[in-house]
C-alpha cells in the first residue's frame, strides 16, 4: 500500500499484512506504465477511476511516477501523488523507480520513503513472484541489479510464475533483433521467468523471446511520441492480468473519452511495431 506519509518500516509491515492474508490461486491484478514525464493532465487520474470496479489484489508501476528531475520540488510532488492516490489507498501500489523518480541522492531517500521500499526488492503473491530491477540512472541494466536478480530468483525459485519490473526496456535491442545472448535472458531463462515488463518510452510493444514474455508499457500519463498512432502503440491505457494457477493472460485497455477510444485488446494481438496486422 502506498505508505502516505508513514515510515519505510510501518509501510513495509503494512504492506507485509496485505501480502499474508488470503492468496488464492486466481487472482487479478494491474500493470500502470509512466505517469510522467511530461504528463498529460487527468490521465493517471482517469486511469485509477478505472481500476476498482475490476477489484484488483494490487497495482504494480514501472516508475516515473513524478516528473522530478529537481531535488528542491521532489518531496512536493511526492505529496501531490499520495493526495492523488488516497481514494484508492486500499489498493496496494508497488513501484518501480523510473528517471523521474529518482536521479540524484536527495531524490533516492525520497523515493524509499514514499515508496515504502528500496531501489530494488521482491515480493510472492499467490504463486507469483515480482522483482522489481533499479535502472533508474542508466539504460543499461547494471550488474548488480543483475547480481540482485539472480540471488532473489535462486530464493524463490520454487516459485512458478515469476515477473521482472523495470523502467527502462535495457532488453529493447536485444529482444527486436531476437538475440537471447545477453544477460538478463540468460538469467530469466535459468530461473524460469515468465514475464518482463518496463515502460519509459511510452509505447506499447510486445515480443516472446525463447519463452520470455517482454512487455513495453503504453502510458499512463506521460507524453505520447511518435505519431501518436493507437495502432503503433502510442496510447493511454494500462494492463489487466488474470492469474489462474500458474497461467497468466494479459490485457490491454485504452481509455475511453477524451483520452482514447476505450478499446480492449489482448497481449498477443501486439507485436514489436504495433498491432498485429
Amino acid at each position: 500500500m502506498f505508505p502516505y506519509r508513514r515510515t519505510a518500516i510501518l509501510a513495509a509491515f503494512a504492506a507485509l499484512v496485505a501480502i499474508g492474508a488470503a492468496q488464492p490461486d486466481s487472482f487479478h491484478f494491474v500493470l500502470l506504465g509512466d505517469r510522467t514525464g511530461e504528463p498529460v493532465a487527468g490521465v493517471y487520474e482517469d486511469i485509477w477511476k478505472n481500476l476498482p470496479a475490476g477489484n484488483p489484489a494490487f497495482v504494480v508501476s514501472v516508475g516515473d511516477t513524478i516528473q522530478g528531475t529537481t531535488d528542491s520540488v521532489a518531496e512536493g510532488q511526492w505529496l501531490e501523488i499520495e493526495s492523488t492516490l488516497k481514494p484508492w489507498s486500499r489498493i496496494p501500489v508497488y513501484l518501480a523507480p523510473g528517471n523521474h523518480d529518482i536521479w540524484s541522492p536527495a531524490s533516492e531517500r525520497l523515493y524509499t520513503r514514499y515508496s515504502g521500499h528500496p531501489v530494488h526488492y521482491s515480493f510472492d503473491y499467490g504463486k507469483a513472484h515480482f522483482t522489481v530491477l533499479d535502472n533508474s540512472r542508466s539504460d543499461a541494466l547494471p550488474a548488480a541489479e543483475i547480481a540482485f536478480l539472480e540471488h532473489d530468483l535462486q530464493e524463490h525459485a520454487t516459485q512458478p510464475l515469476k515477473f521482472i519490473i523495470m523502467h527502462r526496456p535495457s532488453w529493447i535491442l536485444n529482444v527486436m533483433i531476437d538475440d537471447p545472448g545477453f544477460e538478463l535472458q540468460r538469467v530469466a531463462k535459468k530461473y524460469g521467468v515468465r514475464y518482463i515488463v518496463a515502460g519509459h518510452i511510452h509505447e506499447l510493444l510486445h515480443a516472446d523471446l525463447d519463452g520470455v514474455t517482454y512487455i513495453s508499457m503504453p502510458s499512463a500519463g506521460g507524453h505520447l511520441r511518435g505519431q501518436g498512432r493507437y495502432e503503433d502503440g502510442w496510447f493511454f491505457g494500462y494492463a489487466t492480468v488474470d492469474v489462474k494457477g500458474t497461467e497468466a493472460n494479459v490485457a490491454i485497455h485504452e481509455l475511453g473519452e477524451p483520452y482514447g477510444r476505450g478499446r480492449t485488446t489482448l497481449l498477443k494481438e501486439w507485436g514489436k511495431a504495433g498491432l498485429i496486422k
